[in-house]
């Protein structure tokens, strides 16, 4: 495939907040991302070469965990290159015996994250990495603990397509908000940035795409969450192009979001403490 790599913006991905002269002795922050993979040998390398090359703000370190969901093409053999080749970077890799769908290599890194927040990328190039810094500045500011990342706002780049699949996007969005009582633009956007004691408190059990109205309906229940989005740009890709959610997937998301909402949880300890979610 020939490979074109996005000029570097570095108003974008050089951004630093000033730290006071307490902040400067504290302990440098790490975002761990998350990248499920399955039969993405035609990207994988593109997306990790993308986030290597973000400078995160406050200098925040980079921890990369890869679940590989037992892709069948030359996944692996691309991402262990990459490693070898690639030993100044701190990357994790994870393989799936069996393929157990994207929200189950979600689960799988989020086990393995160590850092203090945590974002999940898809391994294709439909999302930019040099965004990570858009996604954590009201999290770093301490303004949010969780951010969506939506692509239905802001005068980001946005690659048209697959009318019906917007207009689905939207009414899971407007369901989920009904259910929720948020007022997110984007509910099915991969770029989701946790705070790490809030994404591991939570008892997921979605194993595929239902992965997004699960998160979305736990955390809109957790006491005096702080919830905001900010605009991302979209680089869509076709199903010719690799793209793999179809409209069972529709229809398992708005079964997601009517079950969890009947299945309710509690949350023992406010936020700012660490959390323990219950099923109940």
């Amino acid at each position: 495939m020939h490979e074109i790599l996005i000029q570097l913006d570095q108003s974008d991905s050089i951004l630093f907040i000033p730290d006071d002269h307490q902040a400067s002795h504290k302990k440098r922050k790490t975002l761990s991302i998350i990248i499920p993979a399955y039969n993405e040998e035609n990207t994988i390398v593109s997306i990790l070469d993308r986030i290597s090359k973000v400078h995160l703000l406050n200098d925040i370190r980079k921890e990369i965990i890869v679940v590989n969901d037992c892709s069948r093409d030359n996944t692996h053999l691309k991402i262990t290159e990459y490693i070898l080749a690639n030993p100044d970077l701190d990357i994790q890799y994870f393989i799936h015996e069996v393929n157990r769908g994207k929200g189950a290599a979600i689960h799988s890194g989020i086990a393995l994250a160590s850092g203090d927040y945590l974002i999940v990328q898809d391994a294709d190039l439909e999302y930019d990495p040099r965004e990570y810094n858009t996604m954590l500045k009201p999290i770093v500011e301490e303004h949010a603990d969780v951010v969506y990342g939506t692509r239905f706002i802001g005068g980001k780049p946005h690659r048209i397509l697959f009318f019906w699949h917007s207009i689905g996007n939207r009414w899971l969005t407007f369901f989920s908000n009904m259910l929720t009582g948020l007022n997110l633009t984007d509910m099915e956007t991969c770029y989701k940035l946790f705070r790490v004691d809030i994404i591991k408190s939570l008892d997921l059990k979605e194993k595929r795409f239902g992965f997004e109205p699960e998160v979305t309906a736990k955390v809109a229940r957790i006491p005096n969450a702080r919830i905001y989005e900010v605009g991302i740009s979209y680089y869509g890709r076709t199903f010719r192009e690799g793209k793999k959610i179809n409209w069972k997937d529709g229809f398992r998301a708005l079964y997601c979001i009517l079950k969890y909402k009947i299945t309710k949880g509690k949350y023992r300890v406010p936020i700012g403490s660490t959390v323990t979610y219950q099923e109940s």
